[in-house]
């Protein structure tokens, strides 16, 4: 089946060439190879042939357009709107897509009319994003926390049910938060609410042309990795490069993961999560090392951010008074679900049909 083509496109990093035609191509076949010899000055081998009805019969005047341009946003939205050519920016699907598209880039656009560095663009965009998700940051401290004052109540669960008896365990744990009004995901889940934002800004920083050729302290190029020494030696999964930004990202989210470590000491029964924690930070040095440095200072940007948000939340919360609340929200009898409560009368009679199949 053919399909009609307004335009035909390549994009590359940072620029686009476009072949629109006014009027619908009837058919277009598109190639895109990638050149394998690293020797080659070519990256990539583009070739598109596309069908244009004529109808020689007449004096027919067929009209196209030709843009070659920067992948950037506004440039294209405004280019031809029915066009639909800022399509070629990938913004990421869904969720994703609508935070680039309605927050991220019109701020981006905005502090760029008064200032220069991109550095600093980047930076206060950081402060405006964990102001608005200061709510949930605080939030998860205060999760936290209970689940702190809580430890001792927990390891006296720990010594008087052995470990060979672990569902017993779990169970009588998640009784004690649930008496207690305390959810143990609370601190985990305002924090997943934000991996959104994050793989967002993951897609929107190594594509902006913005950071093109910006330079910011040590980092020449935002828009690539930020190299502060070359290693004789490719490390597998890393490369044969240090970047800095990436190094000081690892060490704040390390810092914040062992901050975090100590408030949720409670988290001790469940094995391997305390390794599960750090290796994180380790996965992103790998990860990041090569990717835009624009990114990695936004990250390590936020992650101090949230170091300091953490110590300052830190100050105003008396644990004392978190544990005399949650003794009294224990004193209060708990209130069963509606399936709980069918649960437990369908527990109730099979053991009553137990006890009368044995009096027979």
């Amino acid at each position: 089946m053919r399909t009609k083509v307004k335009w035909i496109g390549f994009k590359g990093q940072f620029f686009t060439s476009v072949f629109i035609a006014n009027e619908p191509f009837a058919s277009a076949l598109i190639e895109s190879n990638i050149e394998e010899d690293e020797s080659s000055p070519f990256l990539r081998y583009n070739k598109a042939e596309a069908v244009v009805p004529i109808d020689f019969s007449s004096n027919q005047e067929i009209g196209f357009r030709f843009y070659f341009g920067p992948n950037r946003f506004y440039t294209l939205n405004s280019y031809d709107k029915e066009l639909e050519l800022n399509q070629l920016i990938d913004l990421g699907w869904g969720i994703l897509g609508w935070i680039n598209r309605y927050a991220v880039i019109p701020v981006f656009h905005f502090l760029e009319g008064f200032i220069g560095s991109y550095g600093i663009i980047i930076l206060l965009l950081t402060v405006l994003i964990k102001l608005i998700l200061f709510p949930l940051t605080y939030k998860s401290y205060i999760s936290s926390a209970k689940m702190k004052v809580l430890k001792p109540q927990i390891d006296e669960i720990n010594e008087r049910i052995p470990k060979d008896k672990a569902m017993e365990r779990q169970q009588a744990t998640m009784a004690l938060y649930k008496k207690a009004g305390v959810n143990p995901m609370g601190g985990c889940l305002p924090m997943l609410l934000q991996m959104p934002i994050l793989i967002a800004l993951f897609r929107f920083f190594p594509a902006s042309i913005e950071l093109r050729q910006e330079s910011f302290l040590w980092a020449t190029d935002l828009s690539t990795y930020d190299s502060i020494l070359e290693l004789p030696f490719n490390i597998p999964f890393y490369g044969a490069h240090v970047s800095l930004f990436t190094l000081l990202m690892a060490a704040a989210n390390i810092i914040y993961t062992k901050m975090n470590a100590e408030m949720t000491q409670s988290a001790n029964q469940m094995p391997g999560m305390k390794t599960m924690m750090y290796m994180m930070p380790v996965m992103f040095l790998f990860f990041f090392n090569s990717y835009s440095s624009g990114l990695s200072y936004y990250y390590f940007v936020s992650t101090l951010i949230t170091i300091g948000q953490t110590l300052l939340i830190r100050q105003f919360v008396d644990e004392k008074l978190l544990l005399r609340k949650i003794q009294a929200q224990q004193k209060k009898p708990v209130k069963k679900s509606k399936f709980a409560q069918r649960l437990e009368d369908m527990t109730k009679q099979q053991q009553q049909l137990k006890k009368g199949s044995k009096k027979r």
